[in-house]
């Protein structure tokens, strides 16, 4: 029999329920007790040109596709030239065996560069700079919206996560069906807002904004956060202080407010271990497509980084064996990883 008044949640396992997805999280802080020493290895700097005729990002280079990139002096939209949807296809032949089901899928692939030069990031862009990305997000949104159920814009950063290619870009994929993820995420938000009369996201940053014990950074706009159910190591989740459904229902003032808020985790992660922290991250908010216009109020628009590395820029966590068979764990306990991202500066180590 267990004496919960000895319990202490950075100390003892115990499960956590994440309500996005309706399932339980493994929490084994006892695993990572020896005391945090911040940085332990880091990486060499890397040199990353502001121009190189060789990268098809960058303005003016020819692409494998053939297609000449414009000398473009903000950011630059193109088609993805390998996407993974296309907007035409085959239909397969239906199927009445519930074993072997397949649908028609269509959509689009979009990369975005954010800057014409190869050698900056949100760190070090200006703020206007930023605020002209943002548009960009929500240009690309209003627009494959119209027609795509499911607009998703997310970014991989570092070799880490799979980007060779050091130009600051970020993908879209707009797609007929609503993913996975969203999919999961949008029965959980109903289903609370059905029982409860307000949006998930909303109550729940409403209660971490009272408790503090996992806010990373706010401002009069926006929360960074580690969720309580967070299953990366450093995982955070980006929300609004009010209810916003997507990204393009944003104010002026919240975008003003969203671009430091995008330059300030970026440096308070890169400070960590002192180094380009790899990440993925992206945007969910209200499905589009044929419901664009429609009211949805479950949804509350937010960001969410997934940044796999653990206890130095080089050793990273794996979602190996019980992750892949039982289900998701971690070692270091959100309110851990918040404080030490708490502690963090928003200017970037140099």
């Amino acid at each position: 029999m267990c004496d919960s008044n000895s319990f202490n949640i950075n100390e003892h396992q115990h499960l956590r329920f994440n309500p996005l997805r309706g399932e339980w999280l493994l929490v084994s802080p006892h695993r990572a007790l020896r005391p945090w020493s911040g940085q332990i290895e880091t990486l060499p700097a890397e040199e990353i040109p502001k121009f190189d005729p060789n990268n098809p990002l960058c303005p003016g280079v020819t692409r494998a596709s053939g297609v000449v990139n414009p000398n473009y002096t903000s950011t630059y939209v193109f088609t993805n030239d390998f996407p993974a949807l296309l907007e035409k296809g085959p239909t397969p032949e239906p199927s009445d065996d519930p074993l072997f089901q397949m649908k028609l899928a269509t959509g689009t692939c979009r990369v975005i560069c954010y800057h014409p030069h190869s050698n900056v990031y949100f760190t070090s862009l200006t703020m206007e700079e930023i605020v002209t990305v943002i548009d960009e997000w929500i240009n690309q949104l209003n627009d494959l919206g119209k027609t795509y159920k499911w607009v998703q814009i997310f970014e991989n950063r570092g070799d880490m996560m799979g980007c060779s290619n050091p130009h600051p870009h970020c993908q879209i994929w707009a797609s007929s069906f609503l993913p996975n993820e969203p999919k999961l995420k949008d029965t959980n938000l109903r289903e609370y807002y059905q029982k409860y009369k307000k949006p998930l996201l909303m109550d729940y940053v409403e209660k971490e904004l009272v408790k503090k014990e996992r806010i990373v950074y706010e401002n009069e706009s926006w929360v960074v956060l580690v969720p309580y159910w967070a299953v990366w190591p450093f995982e955070t989740m980006l929300l609004p202080k009010r209810q916003i459904q997507r990204l393009s229902d944003i104010s002026c003032i919240e975008k003003k407010a969203l671009a430091i808020t995008l330059q300030c985790i970026v440096a308070k992660y890169d400070n960590i271990f002192q180094c380009k922290f790899p990440y993925s991250m992206g945007w969910h908010g209200a499905p589009t497509g044929e419901d664009l216009g429609k009211d949805q109020p479950h949804w509350t628009f937010h960001g969410i980084y997934l940044p796999p590395l653990l206890r130095s820029a080089t050793i990273k966590k794996f979602m190996v064996g019980y992750e892949l068979l039982a289900q998701s764990q971690r070692e270091l306990s959100p309110e851990k990883a918040a404080d030490i991202l708490r502690q963090q500066s928003t200017q970037r180590f140099t």
